[in-house]
């Protein structure tokens, strides 16, 4: 529960955090803290480690995805949904050193208030600009396939370049509670990094349950469950027409975003679970929370590594992308949508045309 530290006596933990808003630290006593050091010592390590390999991994995906498709490749569409994506991953991973000296201080917070703020406003503007391109290039698709002539006539890389500025900064002002609750508080022991849903105004229990519970659920139906209905509604049209005309003549582009998609939601879904258990921490096991919130902050973590490998890997069975160049394979990866829709174009109707965007 984010609460403010003058209420540690009633509650039993509260959030401290490396996790930017998901790791709840049991909030036992300083000479009890000393005595657990050592237990807990194999799982910070194992922290450590795992955000060290997702830093590097995602620094170097995203920065090739954001060369090759930045620089290299001719932008269209598709290039600007996943130029995009791999910028707010980038940005993303770049805070992670902050995360790390973090875990390895024990989780004594060195940065102050203003990066306190800044990490955690950066992962929720990741999580929210992720998913509602998903949500967009869904969308895309799917008007490619009902209105294929309005797609020809007005599907240009100028406006999605506009839709994806529209969407930061939608994505921006959703992760505004981050700079208005996240506090830090110091002892002499350590300073901590946590959600402090008290305004100065307000210094009730209950008005400051209402903001975390109002935070955490809007996050929840704003970044899962109307982008998960929306993504739903449109792949299972574009599914059911393609089976009904045929229209698909590479199921490449379509493999690729349903695997960007599915490794989203396996990435994010754990983390919403629990949080809307944090919500009610009173009812649950303390130390499933405990151990659970640094484990789904991983997973969450690891979305933004993972798309890189996916544009990669599933652009083309795996022997013959091996046999190719890493830059080979990822231009390949991302551009087959344009070159098979110039291929296509020339002996095609208008419905083959706009297949290869799907």
């Amino acid at each position: 529960m984010d609460l403010d530290y003058e209420d540690v006596d009633d509650y039993n933990y509260t959030y401290s955090d490396i996790y930017q808003d998901l790791h709840p630290s049991v909030n036992f006593s300083a000479s009890l803290n000393r005595n657990q050091s050592h237990t807990e010592d194999p799982f910070k390590i194992f922290i450590i480690v795992l955000l060290a390999v997702i830093f590097l991994l995602g620094v170097c995906g995203n920065g090739l995805v954001i060369w090759m498709t930045g620089f290299k490749m001719k932008r269209t569409v598709n290039t600007t949904w996943f130029l995009s994506l791999a910028i707010a991953d980038f940005i993303f991973c770049v805070f992670i050193p902050f995360s790390i000296v973090h875990a390895a201080y024990d989780f004594h917070w060195h940065f102050g208030l203003v990066m306190c703020k800044l990490t955690s406003f950066i992962m929720f503007l990741n999580m929210f600009v992720s998913i509602f391109l998903l949500t967009l290039i869904s969308i895309d698709r799917c008007v490619s396939v009902i209105f294929p002539v309005w797609s020809q006539n007005y599907r240009t890389p100028r406006m999605a370049s506009v839709v994806v500025l529209a969407a930061w900064v939608a994505s921006a002002l959703l992760s505004t509670p981050s700079l208005v609750f996240r506090d830090i508080y110091s002892t002499d022991e350590k300073t901590t990094c946590y959600n402090n849903y008290r305004l100065a105004s307000d210094q009730s229990h209950q008005s400051a349950a209402e903001r975390h519970k109002a935070v955490s659920l809007t996050r929840f139906i704003c970044s899962f469950v109307i982008p998960f209905i929306v993504i739903v509604i449109c792949y299972s049209i574009i599914v059911a027409k393609v089976r009904n005309n045929r229209m698909a003549k590479s199921s490449k582009p379509f493999r690729i975003m349903a695997g960007i998609i599915v490794a989203f939601f396996i990435c994010w879904l754990p983390y919403h679970v629990f949080i809307i258990m944090e919500i009610s921490h009173h009812q649950h096991n303390k130390q499933v929370l405990h151990y659970g919130m640094p484990i789904v902050y991983m997973l969450a973590s690891a979305n933004s590594f993972l798309n890189p490998i996916l544009y990669v890997f599933m652009g083309k069975d795996f022997q013959q992308k091996f046999r190719l160049s890493v830059l080979s394979r990822m231009e390949n990866a991302l551009g087959e949508d344009v070159q098979t829709s110039r291929r296509f174009s020339r002996t095609n109707s208008t419905y083959d045309k706009v297949s290869t965007h799907i």
